[in-house]
Parts: structure tokens; sequence; C-alpha cells
């Protein structure tokens, strides 16, 4: 097994300790150095000479598996599964590493043959926090809060929004989705999911298919998206949705931003159905500057850094080697990704 990423190299050794059945081979000479923690892209400034890159290329060649996308680039991605008969498995970094299988474009021959695992799971406790914080900052008021302070204007008293007595809608109830539906539940909020099974899940009062949507949003205060982006998620919280929805709804996008319509969305917040939104993620990252959300006075824009946590690194070197046993041992692996709708 190869590391085709910036992995240092104590969690490396974690990995060996971990597994030691497994050779992982590593050559931190060769990696674009992180910036900072979790980046696994590393610094694009960084380039490999000729004689650098064809020892990464022939390192990652010759492994059975991958820790990481090489340099998380899909065409390299592309590259090494054309040179590389024996590769049976490839660790996506990312949660939605689906995304990232997808845009290599490999054939079916490939998807089949291999493996290919995400670290969803990892994000969960940090992204519920985002969600959280998206929460109480729409019931908080605070767009009115920063804007009163601003003009150092001492206003007259209102009332704020109480969680435990909202209505809040989870979009997805996969690893993320059900640690938010179990935290905000738990704060005393009701907690209305989507679910494709119909498996109970605990904190959610009621379950109801993603068909339902359209008809469920009046009854909601706010609604936390966890879904991936796939062709099924496309736009899926739609015109059709947001103007169902309640007045002053609170909406937080911690899955991926295709699943939201961001034009609807600006629409419903314009016309006050809509009044507070926190998002992580968008459309097109980083988020075009003529994009409205940047100006728009009750939206919050984070660029994609809900998820990163200094603890991220250790996480999926864990999950790794769990999955390496479980390779090695004959059973399935975590995370698998669906190479039909790639999540």
């Amino acid at each position: 097994m190869a590391v085709a990423v910036d992995l240092r190299e104590s969690l490396c050794r974690r990995i060996e300790e971990l597994e030691p059945r497994i050779e992982l081979i590593r050559d931190h000479s060769l990696y674009r150095p992180m910036r900072g923690p979790a980046d696994w892209s590393g610094d694009p400034e960084h380039t490999r000479s000729a004689q650098e890159q064809e020892a990464f290329d022939t390192m990652v060649d010759s492994a059975e598996a991958l820790f990481g996308i090489p340099d998380v680039d899909p065409d390299a991605l592309a590259r090494t599964v054309a040179q590389n008969p024996q590769l049976c498995w490839v660790h996506a970094t990312a949660a939605g590493g689906g995304s990232q299988v997808k845009a290599a474009g490999l054939a079916r021959e490939a998807l089949d043959r291999i493996d290919f695992t995400t670290s969803a799971g990892v994000h969960g406790r940090t992204l519920t926090e985002f969600a959280l914080f998206g929460l109480l900052a729409g019931a908080k008021g605070l767009p009115r809060l920063q804007e009163q302070q601003g003009r150092r204007h001492w206003s007259d008293r209102w009332e704020m929004k109480q969680l435990s007595q909202m209505v809040v809608l989870v979009v997805g109830l996969g690893g993320i989705g059900s640690e938010v539906a179990a935290t905000v539940s738990a704060l005393g909020a009701t907690v209305i999911g989507t679910s494709r099974s119909g498996t109970p899940v605990p904190g959610v009062d009621r379950l109801i298919a993603v068909e339902d949507l359209p008809r469920t949003a009046p009854t909601v205060d706010a609604v936390v998206n966890t879904l991936p982006g796939t062709a099924a998620t496309e736009k899926l919280l739609g015109e059709e949705f947001f103007a169902a929805m309640s007045e002053e709804a609170i909406v937080v996008n911690v899955g991926r931003g295709t699943v939201i319509d961001e034009e609807a969305l600006v629409e419903a917040l314009d016309a006050g159905r809509v009044g507070f939104a926190a998002l992580d993620v968008f459309a097109v990252e980083p988020l075009p500057e003529s994009s409205p959300l940047w100006g728009h006075p009750r939206v919050l824009v984070s660029p994609h850094t809900a998820a990163l946590n200094s603890g991220e690194e250790e996480r999926i070197a864990q999950l790794f080697a769990e999955n390496a046993r479980r390779l090695l041992d004959g059973e399935e692996l975590v995370n698998l990704v669906d190479t039909i709708e790639f999540y």
C-alpha cells in the first residue's frame, strides 16, 4: 500500500501499528507539502522535477492500495488506474470522495475492479457544530445584532427564537445528519429527517420521503442539508421547496453546494421566506465574486472550512487502518463509494 498524499510520518507509523500486516510505502520528499491541517491537495505552488514526478508515479503505480487520491487530482487518479492493473483499493481523504472518483471518468471495468472508499464520518462533530452555530445565529438574529452594533444603535428589545421550540428538518441522515439530529434533539428541537430506508434514527421524531420535502417545508422553522452531491440530489432544495417555506426560516448547508438551488434561495431570502442562511458549501467553489450570496445581509458565507480540524488527519488514518484490516480479512470495507451515483 502506498501513501499518495502528504500524511505525516507519525501517522504513517500509526497505521502500521494498527495493521502490522501491511507494507506502507511512502516518500515524504515527493509530496506537495500541506499548508495547514488536512490540506491534502498541498501547496499548489509546489512543483516536482521530472525525476521526482517519475518517482512519485512509480510509487503509486506499484501499490495494490492507495491512501489518498494522488495529489487529490482526478486526472492523476485516472492515470494511475490506467497504469496500475493490480490496484484494488483507493481511499479518498474527503468525505465526498465519490465526486472525485466520478470526475476521473473511469471506465466501468476499472470501477468494478477497484474499491473506492471515502472518509465520511470523520467530520461529523465539526460539521454538527457548524450546523448548530448556523441554527443559533439565525435564531438569535446575528445579522441584526451585527448591523446594530456597527451603527452603535441600542434598539428596543425583541424576542429571539428558541431552538428548543423549533422544528428542524435534517435532509440526509447519514453519519453527519444523524449527529446533527441527535444534537439539536438533545437541545429540545423537534426533528424531521429524510430517509430512504425508513429505519428509525435516534433523535428524529418523524421520517419523511425525499418526495415529501415541498409538502413538509411549510411546517419547519429550519432546514439543515447534509446530503452529498449526486445527480439525484442536484437542486433538490429548489424553487418548489423554498417557495413553500414558512416565513423567516433558517437554512444551513454542510452537505454539498449543488443540493441547493442558489438562485431560488436568494429569491426566498429576498421574499422573507428564508430569514437567514449559513452556507459552508456552494455549487461553484471558490464562490464567484459575482454571486449575490456574498453581499446578502442575511447570508453567512463560510469558505468550505467548517470541517477542518487538526484531529482530522488522525481520524482518517485510523479509518484507513481499519479498512486495511477489513481488506486483508475479506470483510466489506467501510464507506464504499456507490459507483453508479458516486456517493
